[in-house]
């Protein structure tokens, strides 16, 4: 595979902002015909249930089973998966979740109260939720990342139950993820997938317990779902391909540079992959890394289709500029690979994760540095979060109010209710006043 030159854009120039603009747009065109046909499934399993589930599974991943409880795995085969798995992978997988609920348990909201000056009693309460649905992908595909990063934030946040749903095309089905989900505390698995897996998670068929939010990554058919979905339960979020942004000063080892672009770009031809520098001969050196590391990789192909559809080396006035744009861009994942991330940090305002310093690679964050690694794409990031344990608590506030307290309370709401014309509203708060 020879060697390929990719973008170079520099901040100085007039056409930056629009050579920017063009390289980071999204196709947001919606598929009508991709969204019919997950509707019908939808509709199809919310209405008949347990036998959509089956006639699904059998057309898409070409399975036969005479029940939905057939598609079920055996808490049993989940505990002879870890057990017959590579001890190394074993070891791995445990420390990675023993690292990941670490830093979640970090994330707990606690309930709270306190009493004001007229002795009213106002709080919040936290409580988590009843049932979560998990969607993994499956058949050849191996992610038990994605059962740690997803469970076991459900997991500390005490929800009752974790329903997993994992394809397995063929019947063939990762050991990997078994293995994870039993590390994780997942309750129940079913080999189902698809968009016929989001209703059955969301509507509940007489197998299948409907669960309060789903989360969990999956191809367009599922994307399209879960966005169907919500609003009947919740969602996480509906991710979109992976984002990966460098801000470099130079110091760091250019081949390093190099592979942390690669580990976006072998997700996904559509996935983005950015370096920011002030230093042109920097630049130079990374590009020089690339073309020398690619023939290497696995996933040359998929790479080199990324890096030159959507990726570039991009040369900026200072690193101040290159956060500046990064800010715009509102990556997915952000590398602060410069000798002083610290001073830099006050500046991010968008960013899904950011990685800092040198010694900090993206990768460390999918697998096992502690925070989740389900993260906002598509500029989200601008007002969205990481997953995590708040996604699987809710809120509710409490109002109790004393005799003395409702006298003020009551009074000011009257007048509000009545300049709104509702008078019902404001009668009931009149009704408790006794001067």
């Amino acid at each position: 595979m020879g060697g390929f030159t990719m973008r170079r854009l520099d901040s100085s120039r007039g056409d930056f902002a629009a050579e920017l603009a063009q390289l980071s747009q999204r196709q947001d065109d919606v598929d009508r015909q991709l969204e019919q046909t997950v509707a019908a499934i939808i509709d199809d399993v919310a209405r008949r249930g347990d036998e959509a589930v089956l006639e699904y599974t059998a057309r898409f991943d070409r399975r036969q089973a005479a029940s939905v409880a057939e598609l079920e795995v055996p808490a049993g085969q989940l505990a002879a998966a870890l057990e017959r798995i590579d001890p190394g992978r074993r070891e791995a997988l445990e420390f990675a979740a023993e690292r990941v609920r670490s830093y979640h348990q970090h994330q707990l909201q606690q309930s709270w109260q306190y009493r004001d000056a007229s002795g009213n009693l106002l709080g919040q309460k936290i409580t988590p939720l009843e049932r979560a649905g998990i969607y993994v992908p499956g058949g050849k595909a191996s992610y038990p990342s994605s059962v740690l990063m997803n469970a076991l934030p459900a997991r500390v946040a005490g929800v009752g139950e974790i329903i997993m749903v994992v394809p397995a095309p063929g019947g063939e089905l990762s050991e990997l993820v078994l293995a994870a989900a039993r590390i994780a505390g997942v309750d129940r698995v079913f080999t189902i997938g698809g968009a016929q897996a989001i209703a059955a998670l969301a509507h509940g068929t007489a197998t299948i317990p409907a669960v309060d939010k789903i989360t969990g990554p999956g191809n367009m058919y599922v994307a399209t779902a879960k966005r169907q979905v919500f609003g009947r339960v919740g969602i996480d979020m509906v991710a979109g391909p992976s984002e990966i942004l460098v801000i470099c000063d130079g110091s760091t080892d250019p081949d390093w540079v190099a592979m942390d672009l690669f580990s976006q770009a072998e997700h996904d031809e559509e996935a983005q992959a950015l370096l920011l520098c002030p230093d042109a001969a920097y630049l130079d050196r990374v590009q020089a890394g690339i073309n020398r590391l690619l023939p290497e990789m696995d996933r040359a192909d998929i790479i080199r289709a990324c890096l030159e559809k959507r990726g570039a080396l991009i040369l900026t006035r200072d690193l101040a500029e290159a956060v500046q744009i990064s800010n715009g861009l509102a990556p997915e994942h952000l590398e602060l690979s410069v000798a002083d991330p610290e001073a830099l940090l006050p500046q991010v305002r968008n960013a899904g994760a950011i990685f800092m310093g040198p010694y900090t690679s993206e990768a460390l964050g999918d697998y096992c540095a502690g925070p989740n690694h389900v993260l906002p794409t598509a500029r989200s990031a601008r007002f969205s979060s990481p997953l995590g344990v708040y996604d699987f608590q809710k809120r509710s506030s409490i109002i109790m109010c004393s005799e003395q307290g409702v006298q003020e309370l009551g009074r000011a709401a009257s007048v509000l209710a009545r300049g709104e014309d509702l008078v019902a509203h404001a009668r009931s708060a009149e009704m408790r006043l006794t001067k």
